[in-house]
């Protein structure tokens, strides 16, 4: 193993240089290094301060994320006594910050007396996202040096900020020039410091008067971001952590960030929030392919159609810098849904988030047309026609015979067989499924749907061209709705029939919102449309005979013309976005049931949960079980970031992980038992389920580990 950092004496300064790619983590290794290296440098009479550079393209990123949850993360020595000894040190020590400091990164930084950016620096403190407080000093030092409101913001909100910004704000003491070398520039701003007799600082010397501090501010900094942070204790604990570093002493600040930090640490709200941070890298990489498999490059895109859907993936595509051509069947079709790009695109720009030159350079990017065989030279072509499977099957016949040998063929289905589609043609290796959620250029989920013959390098292809999109790539094998709507499945059917034995749409949305989902399920649909609902059923009729029940109340609303939001009316009532209850939804149920002989019953906010969840949990489990996802994480993926499960539970099968497979169990057997024949035939568990419920084990144990 190659040492972590290199050290080297110039001109009386001790140049420390973290060298342990890809982003210089402090793991053990590197924190004895870096204390070893201070102690020569402090006995060296040569030396009169000390530069901590980097060899590598960012400074450092913090924490080992591989030494989480092993005896190597509180190892001596450990982060916070590290730090305590680099401020404690009697010659100055400038952290020469030449690219991203995050996390423990810019806690290093920030126990070094001075600190030197390049401007294209960038520091942070993204600790909240794991649930999760900086832990080595960072709630005490960061409002030292950038005020507490600054300290507010960064903390509980996790974003790294620009080098200007953070000069602006004390966080660093100068900035190199755009057209100078910085590491001559860091050696010449430490050999000014020392020249100017420069003191070594430290923040045992710095007290932040409780005076300075305006009246209210914390207490209105809580109510400004409590409903962005429902659900996640770490915004809490980090504002609790910075009023702690107000009027007291800074030692005393420390031992107060430590003992939140601990608690943190021990919340299923950090364990969802990691598990998910693991998942997202683990999801990236195949059982059984070479990770070195050589790639295709996509430098050309084609998008066949150029509805909301199509329209929505080739903006992903310009967002990412990549050429996309649309095709469409008439000029009419096809200029619409360019006006619909250019009208998104001019929304991002009245909203402040896309300035005008970015969205010109994206509109130069995507270019249409009607004619087929423009698609002759493109690397990938992606079919997003209407969710037909006759009608993609001739769509691909034709690409056949028009792509370039080794084109990708992707088909954008939501639910259609990828191996019927991908035997359309004469080259099923080249067809994969990519799966884009809508809005596709907002949405950060992408399926990844592997059929039969799908070659290797088109998967990973694939996955890699996720991460460009800056997406969430995960891989699902084929079945009826892949991960995601399969899934969906047993949870709107639970959802629909509650509506018969006596909930309400609001009752239910009320208690999937408190239960932490980003929208409840009939407000979804209403979102999406009742009709795709209906259309999606027409399909395949058999999976619902002998339940005359089945999503009965949207049939009717299909029938009634009550669509959703465009029509104004479907579960709810809606003027705008704006929805208020409507009465007739739940006469309708009251109906129904009457004719079907379902009795009606007060239902408990626990039975909604129950009823929706634990479904939810065991078709994730045959999935897994199936194959048709690798990990639980993978599945946990496909939920949080396509399905608005709440992230702070860390998807269905972590917070089944939670609970216990054993609690889930327990009430599919209870709800099976209660509901008659319908809990006969759709409350039967999962062979996995039982295996872990009885075994004591969990879902995250089980399936790919690579």
């Amino acid at each position: 193993m190659s040492e972590p950092l290199q050290y080297r004496v110039e001109d009386g300064l001790a140049i420390v240089t973290l060298d342990a790619p890809p982003v210089n983590s402090l793991g053990q290794a590197m924190r004895a290094a870096l204390l070893a290296a201070l102690e020569q440098a402090l006995a060296d009479n040569a030396v009169s301060a000390i530069v901590l550079a980097s060899s590598q393209k960012v400074f450092c990123g913090g924490a080992d994320i591989s030494e989480f949850g092993t005896p190597k993360a509180g190892a001596e020595p450990d982060l916070p006594g590290l730090l305590n000894t680099i401020e404690a040190a009697g010659k100055p020590v400038i952290a020469a910050i030449n690219g991203i400091a995050l996390g423990g990164g810019l806690e290093l930084a920030l126990a070094c007396d001075y600190r030197f950016a390049a401007p294209g620096a960038k520091v942070g403190l993204p600790e909240v996202n794991l649930g999760l407080i900086p832990g080595a000093g960072g709630t005490q030092r960061l409002p030292r040096f950038a005020g507490v409101p600054k300290a507010l913001e960064m903390i509980t909100g996790g974003k790294p900020i620009a080098a200007k910004d953070a000069l602006e704000h004390g966080i660093v003491d100068a900035m190199a020039g755009p057209d100078q070398n910085f590491a001559e520039a860091a050696r010449a701003y430490a050999r000014a410091l020392v020249t100017e007799g420069a003191p070594v600082r430290s923040c045992d010397d710095i007290d932040i008067a409780a005076d300075a501090v305006p009246d209210g501010l914390f207490d209105d900094f809580r109510a400004a971001i409590a409903k962005r942070t429902r659900g996640y204790p770490a915004p809490e604990a980090g504002i609790q952590a910075i009023e702690a570093a107000v009027g007291r002493p800074f030692a005393e600040g420390l031992a107060r960030e430590q003992a939140l930090f601990a608690e943190l640490g021990a919340t299923p709200q950090a364990r969802a929030l990691q598990h998910l941070f693991f998942a997202e890298r683990a999801s990236r990489k195949v059982p059984g392919l070479d990770p070195k498999t050589p790639r295709r490059e996509i430098n050309t895109v084609g998008v066949i159609g150029a509805g909301t859907m199509g329209g929505g993936i080739a903006m992903s595509f310009a967002n990412a810098g990549i050429p996309v051509t649309l095709v469409e069947v008439s000029d009419q079709a096809l200029q619409k849904g360019l006006d619909r790009i250019r009208d998104n695109y001019d929304i991002s720009v009245k909203r402040g988030k896309l300035d005008e030159a970015g969205r010109d350079r994206c509109l130069d990017l995507i270019d249409g047309t009607t004619e087929f065989d423009d698609l002759a030279h493109k690397d990938l072509v992606i079919e997003a026609v209407f969710e037909d499977l006759d009608l993609k099957i001739e769509v691909f016949g034709k690409l056949d015979r028009v792509a370039r040998a080794g084109a990708i063929l992707a088909t954008n289905t939501s639910y259609q067989d990828v191996d019927r589609i991908a035997a359309a043609t004469n080259r099923p290796r080249d067809v994969i499924g990519l799966h884009f959620f809508s809005p596709a250029n907002i949405m950060r989920l992408l399926e990844v749907v592997r059929a039969a013959h799908t070659a290797d390098d088109v998967l990973l292809t694939a996955l890699d061209l996720g991460k460009r999109l800056r997406k969430v790539p995960v891989v699902s094998g084929v079945c009826h709705g892949f991960i995601g709507n399969r899934m969906l499945e047993p949870y709107g059917r639970e959802a629909a029939r509650l509506l018969l034995e006596g909930a309400t749409p609001a009752q239910v949305d009320g208690v999937l919102t408190e239960f932490g989902f980003a929208m409840g399920f009939f407000a979804v649909m209403d979102l999406a449309g009742i009709d795709i609902g209906w259309l999606a059923r027409q399909a395949r009729p058999e999976a619902f005979e002998g339940d005359p029940g089945y999503a009965a109340v949207s049939d009717r609303l299909y029938e009634l013309g009550r669509y959703g939001q465009k029509t104004g009316r479907g579960f709810y009532i809606y003027d705008g976005r704006d929805r208020t209850e409507d009465p007739e939804v739940v006469e309708i149920a009251a109906d129904i049931a009457a004719r079907l002989g379902i009795e009606r019953r007060e239902i408990s906010d626990q039975e909604i949960i129950e009823r929706c969840i634990y479904p939810l949990v065991d078709e994730g489990a045959k999935i897994l079980a199936e194959g048709i996802a690798y990990r639980s994480g993978d599945i946990d993926l496909v939920w949080v970031n396509g399905y608005g499960f709440p992230q702070w539970r860390g998807g269905p099968m972590q917070y089944a992980d939670e609970i216990g497979a054993a609690t889930v169990l327990e009430g599919l057997e209870r709800h099976r038992k209660a509901l008659g024949d319908y809990g006969e035939r759709w409350f039967q568990p999962s062979e996995l389920l039982r295996e872990l419920a009885s075994s004591d084990g969990r879902f995250g144990d089980i399936g790919a580990k690579s």
